[in-house]
């Protein structure tokens, strides 16, 4: 009895305060969609950036108000500086801008890549302009055929979007360049070509690629216009 009433102080609730436990989650702070932030250094130098916030800046005016404002020139830029800012217009569906500053790499710099061409009517496509891809394609004066890459690159593009126009155009152009009559292409881009014609109903002129574009074996001619 007596040893059942001593004092146990294990038996209290503990006067001390408890330790509040809580647990945390990190939160991490980051761009709001996939096309990050402009970045200084080695993607753009800080001539490219401040070209690209110059061109935002007119472009919003002009949109704001009833006036036309004239984007600011860009031929001070060098050629990298002007690629650099080209792509990153592209990157953030800035086609507007980004054919403003095409059109300085073209008359600073000619001709242009065919890839950059490329790379111009994919985002057009992208933002459903196009019309505007028919007015840059019916600008070219002229196809170089060396880089057959990025000429594929350019009729899959123009193909895809469903421009009949242009399509036939780059035809012609190619045409101009020799090929059919001084030299050659490969197999691959006389196929992809010609079944775009064909697409576009231009059945004629996809012979025409297939006959004179290259040098095809009957056998491989066959396949190509199966």
């Amino acid at each position: 009895m007596a040893s059942s009433l001593c004092f146990n102080p294990t038996s209290l609730p503990s006067l001390l305060p408890i330790p509040n436990q809580r647990s945390f989650t990190p939160i991490r702070c980051g761009p709001r969609d996939n096309r990050g932030p402009l970045v200084k250094g080695r993607i753009l130098s800080t001539e490219a950036i401040q070209a690209i916030q110059s061109l935002k800046r007119a472009y919003r005016k002009s949109s704001s108000t009833t006036t036309n404002t004239q984007l600011p020139p860009l031929s001070r830029l060098i050629k990298s500086d002007l690629l650099a800012a080209l792509r990153e217009l592209l990157r953030q569906d800035q086609c507007a801008l980004a054919l403003h500053v095409l059109s300085t790499v073209r008359s600073e710099y000619p001709p242009p890549d065919l890839n950059l061409y490329a790379d111009v009517v994919n985002a057009l496509a992208r933002n459903r302009l196009l019309d505007e891809i028919d007015v840059l394609i019916g600008e070219m004066e002229g196809i170089e055929c060396d880089d057959e890459k990025a000429l594929v690159r350019l009729i899959k593009g123009v193909i895809g979007a469903g421009r009949k126009e242009s399509t036939v155009r780059i035809c012609g152009l190619m045409k101009e360049n020799g090929v059919g009559t001084r030299k050659r292409v490969g197999e691959y881009l006389v196929k992809v070509l010609s079944k775009g014609l064909r697409r576009f109903g231009e059945v004629d002129l996809a012979l025409e690629v297939e006959r004179d574009f290259c040098e095809l074996s009957r056998a491989n001619l066959d396949k190509l216009r199966i």
